[in-house]
């Protein structure tokens, strides 16, 4: 048998409908698939350690020759509820932002939104994502997936990225895109991370119930986030906002030059 492929799947909530397949046994012959944060995952295939990864969207543009799967990815539309701006302050009196280290696309996404719809370019210092600790010497905190389900919005002021990208283009948002490394070809990638999205959805209410409990979270928040927040499918308008935010993170120099995906085989 040829050796499996080596698959980077994120422990978030969001990317469990993705990757609840692979959890679940589909396709154990040909895939191992390794938990890492966002930010490990691009990592690990810019060295060359992943085949495949579920990575934060603008590392596509930064890291040479990497591929995308057309179908599965995570977005927004609205609302995404899991990648908030939480600040002690009025947005005009921030001053300085602590990032969670494990974002790469939402500080872009972040500094976008700062710069563009308020005029904003306050100081940032990257953190662990803890909030009381993020916020004991900044005005403000980035928290990204899990943490930021958990965030008491009675006590703080919370901004939406996701709504406020929404607001400034009319599209939606793409967080992480499933990403191929340069080298890996395989005719059935399409198929198989097709069909871990497909058993995730047929599963909703199981994976709901397990996620819940595991990470402490309402039940009925979990169901409304995977299926009300979230979208898992690279349609037109999401592709459409992703070139969008490669347009406008080249104009702020956050990436050297807005490319066109290469795409990693033929849809499904």
């Amino acid at each position: 048998m040829s050796k499996r492929l080596q698959v980077g799947i994120v422990n978030y909530l969001n990317s469990k409908p993705l990757a609840w397949g692979f959890l679940k046994g589909l396709h154990a012959d040909r895939y191992e698939t390794l938990f890492l944060p966002p930010a490990q995952v691009a990592d690990r295939l810019r060295a060359g350690a992943l085949d495949v990864g579920l990575i934060p969207s603008i590392e596509v543009q930064r890291i040479p020759g990497l591929r995308v799967l057309h179908g599965p990815c995570i977005s927004a539309t609205e609302e995404v509820r899991s990648v908030l701006l939480v600040s002690r302050v009025p947005l005009a009196r921030i001053r300085r932002i602590a990032l969670d280290e494990n974002s790469r696309t939402s500080v872009a996404l972040l500094r976008i939104v700062l710069a563009e719809s308020y005029g904003l370019a306050p100081e940032t210092v990257t953190r662990t994502a803890d909030l009381e600790s993020m916020l004991a010497d900044c005005d403000a905190a980035l928290l990204i997936g899990d943490p930021a389900l958990h965030v008491d919005r009675s006590r703080y002021l919370v901004f939406d990225l996701a709504a406020e990208w929404r607001r400034l283009t009319g599209l939606p948002f793409v967080f992480a895109v499933w990403a191929v490394a340069p080298g890996v070809e395989d005719e059935s990638l399409e198929r198989h991370f097709d069909d871990s999205l497909r058993y995730g959805l047929e599963h909703l209410a199981e994976l709901e119930r397990e996620t819940a409990a595991e990470l402490e979270l309402d039940p009925a928040l979990v169901h409304a986030y995977l299926t009300q927040s979230l979208s898992f499918h690279l349609a037109a308008p999401q592709r459409e906002g992703l070139a969008e935010f490669y347009r406008r993170a080249e104009r702020l120099g956050l990436i050297p030059a807005a490319r066109s995906l290469e795409w990693a085989g033929v849809p499904a």
